[in-house]
């Protein structure tokens, strides 16, 4: 876990593509898009059957690892409105254990939007918390400190005669984003104009390291 600020906060960066907040014991995720590969299947593209579990598996290995008593998901927690209808027995069983003991909040995304219910925990359109406000699409106009996910951005190289991509965060003074965590989620290229426009000046890809942050400028 790399330390480093964001608005005036002290957060974790982890190389499985979330954000721990110490002073909240939050956990924050984005982009889980459970049950992708069974929305595919209903038209004929079949993706490997098992996201939703692979996806669980890191989630709960990372609540173990930080300690954490919230989970806060930025939007399309669920791939599609009838993705949570859709959960295999088991897949349910493991995430309703962990909202009924943490305090889970399901930031509503584009995917999403629309669903009748969730496997526990509670639903908000964005959510402020100690003047950072939680979406899951960042708003280029507003200047409040925000965090959201909805880009996936990751970070394209070539090293060594090699393309190398990886997922990362993108950051300015008062935007964040979040890479996307679930399992079968593709990605942005980090430096996208769309994810420009919406980080503002000094965008800037992330990527957690190890003990340290590497930075690449966005331009």
């Amino acid at each position: 876990m790399v330390p480093f600020s964001f608005a005036g906060h002290e957060f974790l960066a982890l190389p499985e593509a979330a954000l721990f907040w110490p002073a909240r014991s939050a956990l924050l995720v984005a982009d889980l898009h459970f049950e992708k590969a069974s929305w595919f299947s209903r038209f004929g593209q079949f993706l490997p059957p098992h996201d939703s579990q692979a996806t669980l598996d890191v989630i709960e290995a990372l609540v173990a690892r930080t300690g954490a008593r919230a989970v806060w998901s930025l939007g399309d927690s669920f791939h599609d409105a009838d993705g949570a209808a859709r959960l295999p027995s088991k897949a349910r069983a493991r995430l309703e254990a962990l909202t009924g003991r943490l305090d889970w909040l399901w930031i509503t995304g584009n995917h999403d939007a629309g669903m009748d219910a969730t496997p526990g925990g509670r639903r908000m359109v964005e959510a402020e918390v100690d003047g950072i406000w939680l979406r899951h699409e960042a708003d280029p106009v507003d200047p409040r400190p925000e965090i959201s996910g909805h880009f996936h951005p990751k970070l394209r190289l070539s090293v060594r005669g090699r393309r190398v991509s990886r997922r990362c965060f993108v950051g300015s003074s008062s935007k964040l984003i979040l890479p996307a965590l679930g399992a079968l989620t593709g990605g942005l290229d980090a430096s996208h104009g769309e994810i420009r426009r919406a980080v503002g000046p000094g965008a800037m890809a992330m990527v957690p390291v190890a003990d340290r942050m590497l930075r690449f400028p966005l331009g």
